[in-house]
């Protein structure tokens, strides 16, 4: 299979076989592949997480998932390496791409984080940063999980297109590079 690219020096390369695993920006280029069926490409959903990090000393030693919510585990807190406490993330849907942290949805970080560490001071919490999600589904959904399109579904040999793989895929790269195999080997 020839695998061309454009950029700053296109060119093109012979390889045995093409993964698609873009992220954000996997929906592009399954559109952007020659013979790929538009009509297979998901929609793409926008979920942004704001982080907001914590004045103080951290509280806790540990991370801690509250009971998830619709498109997202709920405030969670993390440690850095630093030993940094931050808040996040939040679900946040946008129509576009934007890294800025939403300030004005403080209030509802110490709403949640509330729940499960009520002693919260107030006014302790300060934008991190933020991040954006590829989701498959959007707010009010059933919520979709990964999809993998390899040649079983497609048709065309070498293929594999992987859409909605966000941080969980991380945890999951073992699991769906052996999914992206079988895919190949079918």
């Amino acid at each position: 299979m020839r695998a061309h690219f454009g950029g700053a020096d296109p060119g093109a390369i012979v390889v045995d076989a093409v993964v698609n695993c873009a992220g954000l920006g996997a929906q592009r280029l399954a559109r952007a592949t020659a013979g790929y069926p538009p009509e297979r490409v998901p929609r793409l959903v926008l979920a942004k997480g704001n982080y907001f990090n914590y004045a103080g000393r951290p509280a806790f030693s540990r991370l801690i998932y509250p009971v998830p919510v619709p498109g997202g585990l709920g405030v969670h807190v993390t440690l850095d390496l630093a030993g940094r406490m931050r808040f996040g993330p939040d679900v946040e849907w946008i129509e576009a791409e934007n890294y800025d942290v939403t300030v004005s949805r403080a209030q509802a970080f110490y709403a949640s984080i509330r729940r499960y560490w009520p002693k919260l001071p107030d006014d302790s919490l300060a934008p991190d940063y933020a991040g954006v999600r590829p989701k498959l589904s959007g707010p009010g959904e059933p919520a979709i999980d990964f999809m993998l399109e390899g040649p079983p579904q497609h048709g065309l040999g070498g293929l594999v297109h992987m859409f909605g793989i966000e941080s969980p895929g991380l945890t999951a790269a073992l699991s769906l590079a052996q999914e992206v195999v079988r895919s190949l080997s079918a």
